[in-house]
């Protein structure tokens, strides 16, 4: 049990990085091609998707990674 507990907090670690990397790319201009940008959004938009689906635009600004983020972190949080 504690192995899946420990693979849950890792993977919830990686998954709070891979969308913080993608906010923190958005603020730039990137090739939208680019194999880390592919790679992010593969990884983060099964995350994203469903809560920009629940969770409004706050005027311009989209808040679903955060939200997603704190979620990731309580989940961790959960499972210690």
């Amino acid at each position: 049990m504690s192995f899946i507990f420990t693979f849950i907090r890792i993977l919830c670690e990686v998954l709070t990085i891979a969308i913080f990397a993608r906010v923190i790319i958005s603020w730039f201009p990137v090739n939208p091609g680019n194999r880390l940008v592919v790679l992010l959004h593969q990884v983060t938009e099964p995350i994203l998707a469903p809560l920009r689906g629940i969770i409004p635009r706050v005027g311009m600004i989209d808040i679903t990674p955060m939200i997603a983020i704190i979620l990731l972190q309580i989940i961790a949080g959960l499972v210690r």
